[in-house]
């Protein structure tokens, strides 16, 4: 199955991001936007609940609010990090970290997208399921955890040999 081409206005930097790639890459606006979420929800529950009393003690309610948005914040900012990795915002320290890292691995003769000891129809198969994934995080919470050859990039581009 051909990986699907988006025209993007920022270079692709990965089609299908693993999630530890996602994670170091994130930004401080993205842990800003995480932490701001995790402290909105439960701002939202005791002004909601200021505005219409509930008679009930909140604490089970703040913690659930705390945990929630903790939750929902990371899935945030995975989801900015994605877009980024995608080409979809802007994108430069990203494609500078990715360039830097990934010849660097070449040059030592590493896989550039780390190896896995799945079969390659698994891999496939997880490249299908998680390809575009973070895109639907209200419905099935999904991310990559399977390295895998599928990232709609040219390994000679960080300067991989082709094996002959």
């Amino acid at each position: 199955m051909p990986t699907k081409v988006v025209e993007t206005p920022y270079p692709l930097i990965d089609a299908d991001p693993h999630a530890s790639r996602v994670i170091r890459y994130l930004r401080p606006s993205d842990y800003a936007v995480w932490a701001g979420a995790t402290g909105a929800f439960p701002a939202a529950i005791y002004f909601w609940d200021l505005a219409d009393p509930s008679r009930i003690k909140l604490r089970t309610s703040l913690r659930l609010g705390g945990f929630l948005g903790f939750i929902g914040g990371f899935l945030l900012a995975y989801q900015r990090s994605s877009f980024r990795f995608w080409g979809w915002s802007e994108n430069k320290r990203e494609e500078e970290l990715d360039r830097k890292e990934l010849s660097e691995r070449a040059a030592k003769g590493l896989p550039l997208w780390g190896s896995s000891d799945q079969p390659e129809w698994v891999q496939g198969a997880a490249y299908r399921n998680s390809a575009f994934s973070q895109l639907k995080f209200s419905l099935f919470p999904m991310v990559n955890l399977v390295h895998h050859k599928h990232h709609g990039r040219d390994p000679a581009e960080y300067g991989e040999k082709k094996e002959s």
